[in-house]
């Protein structure tokens, strides 16, 4: 077992170890670098992202020490009477740092009264307290407040990053992955860095032995089913409509998400209309599908005799996946996708 989570670990403590954020990064080293340090900042970005390692990497760039820095949620204090004492608190001069800097997170979450009170300390804020106030819901925060701020947006973690901080990880924690399995990981965690980490810890803690199959992925996180996707990825080269429903039925009835199974669909579906026009990538694909993976998709472009396997069905599944959300019920934009794939002349 891993008595410390694994994300706070390997959470960044230099600039140099912050990925997929370089543009942030490469403002905020300037300022510090020029002595142009803004009273006040706003990240933005959706969970595991890090806004808050960056906040407190940015403090201790500027030379702020652990007595000079406040983390507060906002989330449990939120009401007038926290920025109040929050207000009282920034009057004071720093215990043996140039600034104090207050670390807000979970920003929207304050209410109408501990907006209003902020508001009037940024309009006039003592020369040595710098703010830095971290949200994942942008739109919630008063224009009065994001005017007084310099905005920085932090971008979702993409696959490839994700793969490659997965595979670094379990190899210093001493596991061996089998392959795919670090790209299933990656899409499990939707973007968020933490949460790429909380799920491979997760994981870890479970497998026996020392290499981690894909299958045991699937079993402990609840994902669905490789024999899942690629049977629905058969169905439709088949132009089987019977055997498709059955199988989006099958994932209902099981309760899996059907967001991430048509996410699963289309990631698998693209490396076969790939393998199809372009098979000299055949060698590129090989790193990063399993054995298994590779032949399933090979005998299944080789089947695909009435040409389902083409860009038009893979938009298809697309639009699909971007109406997921908006569907009561959850199944039916894929079914509604199988449908219109399998009626394509």
């Amino acid at each position: 077992m891993h008595e410390l989570a694994l994300y706070r670990k390997y959470r960044p403590q230099t600039f140099a170890e912050v990925l997929g954020q370089e543009h942030i990064v490469s403002v905020l080293e300037s300022s510090v670098r020029e002595h142009k340090v803004s009273h006040a900042y706003l990240f933005v970005g959706s969970r595991g992202t890090g806004k808050t390692s960056v906040a407190r990497i940015f403090a201790k760039e500027i030379g702020v020490s652990a007595n000079d820095m406040y983390e507060i949620d906002a989330a449990s204090n939120r009401g007038i009477d926290d920025i109040r004492e929050l207000r009282d608190g920034v009057r004071v001069l720093p215990f043996d740092s140039k600034y104090k800097v207050y670390i807000i997170d979970e920003v929207h979450m304050l209410s109408k009264d501990a907006w209003g009170a902020l508001l009037k300390t940024l309009e006039e804020p003592p020369k040595h307290v710098i703010f830095i106030m971290a949200t994942t819901e942008f739109h919630k925060v008063p224009e009065t407040i994001i005017s007084r701020c310099q905005v920085f947006i932090f971008k979702k973690g993409n696959e490839k990053f994700l793969k490659d901080i997965v595979e670094d990880v379990a190899k210093k924690e001493g596991f061996e992955l089998e392959k795919g399995t670090s790209e299933l990981l990656a899409v499990l965690a939707d973007g968020s860095f933490r949460d790429a980490l909380g799920v491979l810890q997760k994981v870890l803690n479970f497998t026996k032995g020392k290499k981690v199959q894909k299958g045991d992925v699937e079993k402990i996180t609840g994902a669905p089913k490789t024999t899942l996707v690629n049977n629905f990825i058969t169905a439709i080269a088949h132009k089987d409509l019977e055997r498709g429903l059955k199988i989006v039925g099958e994932a209902s009835a099981e309760n899996l998400d059907m967001k991430l199974f048509l996410k699963l669909i289309i990631l698998k579906f693209r490396m076969a209309i790939i393998l199809r026009y372009a098979p000299k990538l055949e060698e590129e694909m090989n790193n990063d599908l399993s054995e298994d993976d590779l032949v399933f998709l090979k005998e299944t472009v080789g089947q695909d005799k009435a040409g389902m396997l083409r860009s038009k069905s893979l938009a298809i599944l697309l639009e699909a996946y971007a109406n997921i959300d908006n569907a009561f019920i959850s199944e039916l934009p894929l079914e509604l996708a199988l449908i219109k794939i399998l009626e394509e002349k």
